[in-house]
């Protein structure tokens, strides 16, 4: 798979269900060029690239649901990638690549990236 870079890329989950008058099923999106990422000398076509210790502050598409997550109890929280290419370590820590689960809006939901970073640097890691 495709590697995680700040280049772009998207995480999705569905639904993220929180707490309105009627609970409501939201969509959740974290962007990938949102990331702190902490390998900043390794570059995927000229951006650092991502590993588990990075993780995206702010996620999108719940803002309605301002009572928050069902689990969490927060909303627009962040995202965070839980699986990844544990024997290819940036830094330290196991790269993340296109289909890498996530915990998003906190833990309230699971989701994967979807859309791509990059299309150069595959990681074809276990």
């Amino acid at each position: 798979m495709f590697g995680n870079c700040q280049l772009m890329g998207m995480d999705f989950a569905i639904p993220d269900v929180c707490r309105t008058p009627v609970p409501f099923p939201f969509p959740n999106f974290g962007m990938g060029f949102m990331a702190i990422p902490n390998a900043w000398n390794i570059l995927y076509m000229g951006m650092p690239a991502h590993n588990m210790a990075t993780f995206i502050p702010i996620t999108l598409g719940d803002q309605p649901g301002a009572l928050g997550g069902m689990i969490s109890q927060t909303f627009m929280q962040q995202a965070r990638h839980i699986t990844g290419a544990f024997t290819m370590l940036l830094k330290g820590t196991p790269a993340t690549r296109m289909t890498s689960i996530t915990t998003q809006n906190r833990c309230n939901i699971v989701g994967l990236r979807l859309v791509p970073s990059q299309f150069k640097v595959l990681i074809l890691a276990a």
